[in-house]
């Protein structure tokens, strides 16, 4: 059966699962989630989903949610192999790092910083930009020296992080001054397995969504 995936398409978490299913060339049920419609707030999706947050899947009737977990499980379900999310122990350590590293620190700032701007009209906090420079200073040096964040090949530990880094760009941050960022975003744009589709269309809903709150 086709595993039903409820998501927003501008959403980083929800784009980083639907990056992982076109790497693994799983096949996902696509159904859209309106939380300004309240959509995630029905006895229905609550069923599912005591937390209401997207993404969210059911797995014919295994219900799944938290994008990093949604992301291993499907690896772990339906990979051919394991070179998405090494059962090798030290392999797999260094991807669960990049994944935590991705949700408290790198995901976790930008949500500090930009989210009250765009949904609460806040004022620009010079810290908080601080602290987004300081992350994206320990990412540029987790990529010293490789082509991917977490080893020698995809894994979804890039597939979260890209996930974030994309939406760091559309809402203008500048990567430039982190040559290593920007050397694997751009290899990862071209290399990810139905990246545009799956993350770059998204990433434009997200800053039409930006923009039209802040009126740029």
């Amino acid at each position: 059966m086709t595993i039903d995936f409820y998501y927003l398409p501008g959403s980083a978490p929800c784009r980083s699962v639907a990056l992982t299913a076109k790497a693994l060339g799983l096949e996902l049920n696509f159904k859209l989630t309106d939380l300004m419609a309240g959509e995630n707030l029905t006895p229905e999706f609550i069923k599912l989903n005591p937390q209401h947050t997207i993404p969210t899947i059911d797995d014919n009737g295994f219900s799944l949610w938290e994008s990093r977990a949604i992301m291993t499980y499907l690896v772990n379900a339906y990979g051919k192999d394991d070179s998405l999310y090494p059962k090798d122990p030290k392999k797999r350590a260094i991807v669960d790092q990049r994944l935590y590293f991705d949700i408290g620190t790198l995901y976790g700032r930008f949500a500090d910083y930009y989210y009250p701007i765009i949904f609460a009209g806040a004022s620009k906090d010079a810290a908080k930009m601080e602290k987004i420079n300081d992350a994206m200073k320990f990412l540029d040096i987790f990529l010293e020296g490789q082509k991917f964040v977490a080893g020698d090949q995809l894994t979804v530990a890039d597939l979260a992080i890209v996930a974030t880094i994309s939406t760091y760009e559309v809402v203008g941050y500048d990567l430039a001054p982190y040559k290593n960022i920007t050397k694997w975003f751009n290899n990862i744009k071209q290399t990810a397995p139905g990246y545009k589709e799956a993350n770059e269309d998204g990433c434009q809903a997200f800053k039409a969504m930006v923009d039209n709150l802040t009126k740029k």
